[in-house]
């Protein structure tokens, strides 16, 4: 099979100085995010807040992709045109989220797998017809002393691996997000056993099920301590412990890794995001692909009124050039004034 035009896909998502937006929150999602600015929960508030983003003056400059849902790569902007004809004409390339959410793992108490292998190559087909040429699929890990199991690791890999081989076949790049979920009281050595060992099992599924490992890109959890440990990670333990797990689990073969913000506070994930990259140049480039890390200043700056559109712009304009800045080892906190 050929896979050039993937290859020209993930060249050009992994471009210097430039991550991707993770605008792909699913109806409930997306609407617990009005209420907290208390913005009625309707599909057109979700639309205007996505076009408020996507229309951004200049967001073209830090940003190589979007990930859309299947409401949002529908909508149409004011002016009736698509949102990834709005992208594409930005030269930023439309990403759709194809999972369907997790449910209980049977047999597996407080684990999860991942839904929505029915009709995938079906989705896909018209996906790429509206726009799409890289998708996005997400796992759950939970950390407690005792998950997770390598069952469920196992479990949500085969299924990572059969969602990476529809996608190629279809002709686009698939996103392999394993997330090794922030909540819970574990140190960062645990977060980083956890992470180590999801991605040597994933890697393993992926290449026994034959994936193009150059032709996809993985989304990963910076690794650090939970939420409710103290203190929090300091920006250098999280960059040595992920570069660490990286390097013993990441073959080199695999093109880019973009990093979820995964509900670290702001500005914390570009600091990060600044002290990996000040490591220096690693056998894979590496990016952001953050929704809350850039979405909440935007959403508090909007508050649904369209007199705040320019101003909330701005800020989406701001968040975005700090991590630009921070994936090239540029970032000061100076900056942020």
């Amino acid at each position: 099979m050929d896979h050039s035009k993937l290859y020209e896909t993930v060249t050009a998502l992994m471009a210097p100085g430039k991550g991707i937006l993770a605008a792909d929150e699913s109806n409930g999602t997306m609407n617990k995010r009005l209420a907290s600015i208390n913005v009625p929960e309707e599909a057109e508030n979700r639309r205007k807040f996505r076009q408020l983003m996507f229309t951004a003056p200049d967001i073209e400059k830090y940003l190589s992709g979007v990930i859309l849902y299947d409401s949002s790569i529908r909508n149409l902007t004011d002016d009736g045109i698509a949102f990834p004809d709005i992208l594409l004409s930005k030269g930023i390339i439309p990403g759709i989220k194809v999972d369907k959410g997790t449910v209980n793992l049977t047999n597996f108490p407080d684990e999860v797998i991942t839904e929505g292998l029915d009709g995938l190559k079906e989705r896909l087909e018209e996906y790429f017809d509206l726009g799409a040429r890289f998708a996005k699929w997400r796992a759950v890990i939970s950390i407690t002393d005792e998950l997770p199991s390598d069952e469920c690791i196992l479990a949500n890999s085969f299924v990572l691996a059969r969602y990476a081989a529809l996608c190629q076949e279809a002709g686009i790049v698939p996103m392999i997000e394993p997330e090794v979920l922030l909540n819970g009281s574990h140190d960062i050595a645990r977060a980083e056993a956890v992470t180590m060992h999801t991605l040597q099992i994933l890697f393993n599924v992926l290449k026994e099920y034959r994936i193009d490992l150059q032709s996809l890109i993985l989304k990963s959890s910076m690794v650090l301590s939970g939420d409710k440990h103290a203190p929090a990670s300091t920006p250098e333990e999280v960059a040595d412990a992920t570069l660490r797990t990286f390097h013993l689990s990441v073959p080199h073969e695999v093109p880019g890794i973009v990093f979820l913000s995964g509900g670290q506070e702001t500005i914390r994930a570009t600091e990060n995001l600044q002290m990996i990259a000040e490591r220096g140049p690693q056998p894979w480039k590496i990016t952001f692909s953050y929704s809350r890390a850039l979405e909440e200043p935007v959403l508090a700056a909007w508050q649904g009124n369209d007199e705040n559109v320019i101003k909330a712009q701005k800020i989406l304009l701001h968040r975005a050039k700090m991590n630009s800045l921070a994936t090239q080892g540029k970032y000061e906190s100076k900056l942020e004034k």
